[in-house]
């Protein structure tokens, strides 16, 4: 495969991990409660649900303009990236504190708001690796079956299977290992669906709009007829 020089492929894989980094601190930080239902389930959902869905926004756009192969690598690049962030995060907590920040804020409050992400990484590496190749590779494959047409389809179709996997493993995962109370985790799981699934239809004409910018200003529309889709590959 021709290796190429892209002016935006860096930018829009920077914004990618930065969004996925920041969706890990939300979520360990704070759970959201709306005050409503659906029926008998709360709708109640971490706060990193507020910036994730915009990852696989990232990775839909990454997939049509640039391909799957580029969008594998840049989402392990992503992974790598959360597992560093989540050690260091670890590591931190485990060294000893200093007397005057004991005083004023302290090891409980580190980990009140702190201490879940190790879990939560565990937890969301595991289900941003299925869903965000499940998100990749459905993506791919639909734009080969409607021959480029009706984007609008393909990165609502592409969420809609990602982002079941993705939140099912993730909420599963971190509530076995303590991260959430098992006494919300229904409303946790379809609240979550909901917003990010929701989230990515009301951005879809934005999305649209840069995928088509994108195209025009890097020459550049891959369709991944070639493609082998094992996640483990990491060539260009």
């Amino acid at each position: 495969m021709e290796r190429r020089q892209y002016k935006y492929f860096d930018m829009v894989m920077a914004l990618f991990v930065t969004v996925l980094l920041l969706s890990n601190l939300l979520s360990s930080a704070k759970i959201i409660d709306l005050g409503a239902a659906l029926g008998p389930i709360a709708l109640i959902f971490d706060a990193g649900t507020l910036v994730f869905p915009i990852s696989y926004i990232f990775g839909d756009i990454l997939t049509e303009v640039y391909g799957y192969r580029r969008a594998r690598r840049v989402i392990w690049m992503g992974f790598a990236a959360t597992a560093l962030m989540g050690f260091f995060v670890w590591l931190a907590g485990v060294l000893p504190g200093e007397a005057e920040w004991q005083g004023y804020a302290g090891q409980s409050a580190y980990d009140a708001i702190l201490g879940g992400v190790s879990g939560l990484v565990v937890a969301s590496l595991a289900a941003y690796w299925v869903g965000e190749f499940s998100n990749s590779y459905v993506m791919a494959k639909m734009k080969i079956a409607t021959k480029g047409r009706w984007v609008w389809g393909r990165t609502i179709g592409s969420t809609l299977v990602g982002q079941a996997v993705d939140t099912l493993s993730f909420f599963l995962i971190a509530t076995a290992l303590g991260v959430f109370p098992p006494e919300i985790l229904i409303s946790l799981i379809v609240t979550n669906y909901i917003l990010k699934v929701g989230i990515e239809v009301v951005f879809t004409p934005l999305t649209l709009q840069i995928i088509k910018a994108l195209k025009h200003a890097e020459q550049e529309d891959y369709y991944d007829y070639d493609t082998r889709f094992n996640p483990f590959r990491l060539e260009m």
